[in-house]
């Protein structure tokens, strides 16, 4: 298969898996971030240093990719595996020992709990792990972190149990814990074993990546509860089906950019108090991962009002008069068209070439649009998690200054 054959399919630039198929053979499946970058990485000219001999040959024989969008990297994650599971295909097992593979796995207790268990935890029927009988079994997962980070990202929405020794109502060890975890929202904040069936039942579709069957069963839900009055229960399903909606899977999409290309991108925000102490932030993000020694917080100086760009223009002109300091592939900006030329304008007067990126949000801070990503050799993910990484920065300096200034007074 040749570069050119991309063409074919009309490759969109959201999270899902695709699956690299010679006729009816799948050779290989994967998930992305962006189906259109991540495809597309396997048809650089470095594929076999990065990727290795394997996959050089699986593309080769390929003759074209299929693929499925998904609403979120997790529910992408997710279908991988199950798709892993299903076809077995020979790149994504071959020469592989599955006993090192990652799986999430189903408790059949009292009270069931989600864990992780290696590959050679488990039977050869795949119904015992370390004594404990097992009611479901996902996987494998290719990445130990994304399965972790994942689990952290459903417990969130539905709230399990995952302690080392069975939940019982006799165990006072772990009813401690669970009763210190429900206090920090870990774990269910009521031993409603009806309830609880129904959380795990959540789990087990989203894991077996049956996302759209979730999330009809949850709006099935919704209406039955309106329908019966208990309008506390509509509305909980109604904010599960909102988080799963909108699940900050950023972690996630770090955990996968460390597999593509070294790509080295600053991002600036810029945080005040009432229109005082106005600090900027610059953050990394190398090959997908936060490189925190190299962030930097500026007190901004020559602006005396919440003024954003021109805090945007000093904190970039101080930056970039540190040559000591690696310089980006590409910058991103919070903002629109006006910070994007604001930071050209800064560049340009310091004779540097360093294309810029703007992310737009919305109302409710999530982002609206990329401008300029492709043009900065990035992809949209790559600068909404700069943007989400900078932003998270920014706050917490902003909560640390407002909480020196509360102390002064």
């Amino acid at each position: 298969m040749q570069r050119s054959d991309l063409a074919k399919p009309d490759l969109p630039d959201v999270p899902g898996v695709y699956l690299f198929k010679k006729g009816r053979e799948i050779l290989y499946v994967g998930k992305a971030t962006s189906l259109r970058d991540r495809v597309r990485s396997y048809f650089d000219d470095d594929l076999i240093a990065t990727r290795g001999p394997r996959i050089v040959d699986m593309v080769t024989r390929a003759d074209r990719v299929a693929f499925e969008p998904a609403p979120t990297v997790l529910e992408a994650l997710v279908r991988e595996a199950a798709l892993i599971k299903k076809y077995q295909p020979k790149a994504n097992v071959e020469g592989k020992d599955d006993k090192t593979f990652l799986y999430a796995v189903i408790t059949k207790e009292e009270w069931p709990r989600v864990l992780t268990v290696r590959g050679k935890d488990l039977s050869e029927s795949r119904t015992h792990a370390q004594g404990v009988v097992l009611a479901k079994v996902y996987g494998p997962f290719p990445s130990g972190p994304q399965l972790r980070e994942a689990l952290r990202l459903i417990r969130k929405i539905f709230p399990f149990y995952d302690t080392p020794k069975p939940v019982t109502t006799k165990s006072k060890h772990v009813h401690a814990k669970i009763e210190f975890n429900r206090q920090i929202e870990q774990y269910p904040k009521e031993l409603n074993k009806v309830a609880y069936r129904h959380t795990v039942r959540n789990v087990a579709l989203l894991l077996s990546g049956r996302g759209k069957e979730l999330r009809r069963t949850l709006a099935r839900d919704m209406k039955k509860a309106a329908d019966e009055e208990r309008f506390e229960d509509a509305a909980g399903a109604r904010r599960e089906l909102y988080a799963l909606d909108h699940v900050q899977d950023v972690s996630l999409i770090k955990e996968e950019h460390t597999e593509m290309g070294e790509t080295r991108i600053e991002a600036y925000d810029t945080a005040h108090l009432s229109g005082t102490n106005a600090i900027g932030v610059m953050v990394v993000i190398a090959s997908g991962v936060p490189e925190k020694k190299s962030y930097r917080t500026f007190k901004i100086r020559g602006v005396q009002k919440n003024d954003d760009i021109a805090s945007l223009r000093e904190v970039l002109s101080r930056r970039l008069a540190h040559p000591e300091w690696s310089l980006p592939d590409a910058i991103v900006v919070d903002g629109g068209k006006t910070q994007k030329k604001t930071a050209e304008s800064v560049l340009a007067e310091m004779n540097m070439k360093i294309a810029v990126t703007a992310v737009v949000k919305d109302e409710r801070h999530r982002p609206r649009e990329i401008i300029g990503a492709r043009a900065a050799g990035i992809s949209e993910a790559d600068a909404v998690l700069a943007n989400a990484e900078a932003h998270r920065f920014s706050l917490a300096k902003h909560r640390l200054a407002r909480a020196r200034q509360f102390r002064s007074k």
